[in-house]
């Protein structure tokens, strides 16, 4: 089992790619909305600063018990 899960909300996204940007592994643009390639992980890496980076709150991580 993965230890975090990342929560994309993709109503909030506004295409910017601040997330893709600092974390090109796991994000990419998909028409004008990016998106995650994987929510599973068992690392953080990158993804923490994605989230971070996003400017409209789009990204959680939660830790998975």
């Amino acid at each position: 089992m993965a230890k975090y899960k990342i929560i994309f909300h993709e109503e909030k996204c506004i295409g910017c790619g601040a997330c893709s940007s600092v974390c090109p592994g796991n994000w990419e643009l998909s028409g004008e909305k990016v998106k995650p390639l994987n929510t599973d992980l068992d690392e953080l890496k990158c993804n923490s600063e994605a989230k971070e980076i996003c400017p409209v709150g789009a990204i959680e991580i939660t830790e998975q018990a």
